[in-house]
């Protein structure tokens, strides 16, 4: 800023305290406008009309380092209705935010007395603020001025700004609005710690399994090679390598199994590049930048989902390879703004500002239709051209084999419901603090700590897959592809009870709105988390069980 130069206070929304994401307009309720009129204009990005982001001119006439002392700005003429209006803002703990240069200030409406039979607004705004050199590095806002809400009065609303120096460097004035003895505490190194052990353990487990028990099994196997017909007869033949003829064999559903790999593989390239980039750029500083750069690259990484989907449609001997990519490219799009729908009638019908304007879904849908979709289809070719081609270490026999009865546990029911533990137990406590960043009022700044946590959560989830499978393969159970991915999705399962746990005993949450909003997007946040693990568990299956079914002779 140059001196003297105008600096805009913005108005953004008004909301109740417990209820984060129930915002409306900070005008809807009955305060009044400053005189200044006219101002430079301000754009609004994808992300910000997605997070309902609506900036209103407050109309108060502040210059860069111009004081100015309490001024009248307006009067707002308090019938019965406003009163009313501002008596339930304040009983609800209404509060409302404010942007100066980008950075955020929050202030209470007002407050009641001790009995609650008198109520009484702020009418005074104290603002502080710093700049170092030529630019703002803090906002302070005190409330004064507290008047009796009376009927048929007239109530001054009153400001003042005093500029002071200070020492904040610019890059650093976003740090006074993290939390690092939240976000930084013990307990956050300690569940690291602990599920690096869980890893540690697991990975051992693992590879003590294959090399003691496939060792066994080869041997085994090699030994009977030797045997004549008569004592092979003779010879008790069970295990993996039975359903040798078999473990190839297409999964059920190839078309809806091949999609939701895809689909996995993409929310994880997603995941993995978004929190890189958050982890270089602080994401945190802009509004709505987060949003925009998920969806941005979500629509670039529409390749991979049509590469892994495809290929394996393909491998699977699917013939109906267009419709594949369709449900592949729609799948989780078609999932978030069918929940992103419904939500934002209940947002019309309150008035909120999260209510998504019509042109903004129309962009959505043109990312969906023009951009997507394409990007699907040139992964789709490229996977059914490069690896399309069945070329598994065993052949497929022409019939089916029988499966035969086996314990209760070692059902694939079962197997689905436990493998979802390990990996949920190796995530829930930065579920805690992603939950917390979210419907509370914290900035999630951490990034390192979620991508350890990614890398633990695969790792988990790949080695208690591998278990599973080879527990169902020994059982000479071959149905295996959907085993492996709904034991790792289940996770989802899991995340979601623990989000219930988290509405009704870490939030005050209340309203149809909001409670609407929590679990539907909460929903979406699950079934993507659980299509993710789905697909990473499967991977890490396939690798395995073509790696043992290699090295067996077979006649």
């Amino acid at each position: 800023y140059i001196d003297k130069e105008e600096v805009v206070l913005w108005m953004n929304t008004v909301g109740p305290y417990h209820n984060r994401q129930e915002t409306y307009k900070y005008f809807s309720l009955p305060f009044c406008v400053g005189s200044k009129k006219s101002i430079s204009h301000y754009h609004e990005t994808l992300g910000e009309a997605l997070q309902g982001v609506e900036l209103e001119f407050s109309g108060l006439d502040i210059k860069f380092k111009e004081d100015v002392m309490q001024t009248t700005y307006c009067e707002i003429d308090l019938d019965k209705g406003r009163r009313d209006a501002f008596v339930y803002a304040i009983k609800n703990h209404y509060w409302y935010q404010m942007y100066i240069d980008d950075l955020p200030i929050w202030g209470i409406v007002g407050e009641a007395d001790e009995n609650g039979e008198d109520y009484y607004l702020w009418t005074y705004k104290k603002l502080e603020i710093g700049y170092n050199g030529n630019r703002i590095v803090d906002v302070n806002l005190t409330s004064e001025g507290k008047v009796k809400l009376v009927p048929n009065t007239k109530i001054q609303m009153s400001y003042s700004v005093k500029w002071k120096k200070s020492d904040v460097k610019f890059e650093d004035r976003f740090d006074k609005y993290l939390d690092p003895s939240f976000f930084q505490h013990r307990i956050h190194w300690f569940s690291i710690f602990n599920s690096f052990m869980m890893v540690i353990f697991l990975v051992g487990l693992v590879s003590m399994i294959l090399m003691r028990t496939l060792r066994k099994d080869y041997a085994r196997y090699s030994k009977e090679e030797e045997m004549d017909d008569m004592d092979r007869d003779l010879g008790d033949e069970y295990g993996w390598k039975q359903v040798h003829g078999d473990v190839f064999r297409p999964s059920s559903h190839p078309l809806i199994f091949s999609s939701l790999i895809g689909s996995g593989c993409q929310i994880f390239a997603v995941s993995l590049i978004v929190i890189v980039v958050a982890m270089i750029e602080d994401l945190y500083t802009e509004r709505g930048s987060m949003l925009s750069t998920a969806i941005f690259v979500y629509a670039a990484t529409s390749p991979v989902n049509g590469y892994f989907g495809g290929s394996l449609y393909a491998r699977q001997g699917g013939r109906r390879w267009i419709k594949q990519m369709f449900i592949g490219a729609f799948l989780i799009p078609a999932m978030v703004c069918g929940t992103a729908f419904f939500i934002n009638f209940i947002a019309i019908y309150y008035h909120a500002s999260r209510a998504i304007p019509f042109g903004t879904m129309v962009a959505v849908c043109c990312i969906c239709f023009f951009v997507i979709l394409p990007l699907n289809l040139v992964g789709t070719i490229l996977g059914r051209n490069l690896s399309g081609q069945p070329n598994f270490p065993c052949r497929v026999n022409a019939v089916p084999r029988p499966i035969p009865e086996k314990k209760w546990f070692m059902e694939p029911a079962v197997i689905v419901c436990l493998g979802g533990i390990l990996p949920f137990g190796s995530i829930f406590i930065e579920m805690y603090f992603i939950f917390t960043s979210f419907w509370a009022y914290k900035i999630y700044y951490v990034y390192g700590f979620m991508m350890l946590v990614l890398v633990i959560l695969c790792i988990v989830t790949v080695c208690v897959t591998i278990v599973c499978t080879y527990f169902l393969l020994n059982a000479e159970d071959y149905r295996w592809q959907w085993t492996s991915f709904l034991s790792a999705a289940s996770t989802a399962i899991y995340v979601y009870m623990y989000s219930f746990y988290y509405y009704f005993f870490k939030t005050k949450m209340y309203g149809l709105f909001q409670t609407s909003f929590y679990f539907g997007y909460m929903a979406v946040f699950s079934t993507a988390l659980g299509i993710m693990c789905g697909a990473i568990g499967y991977m890490g299956t396939s690798a395995f069980v073509r790696k043992i079914y290699t090295n067996v002779k077979i006649d």
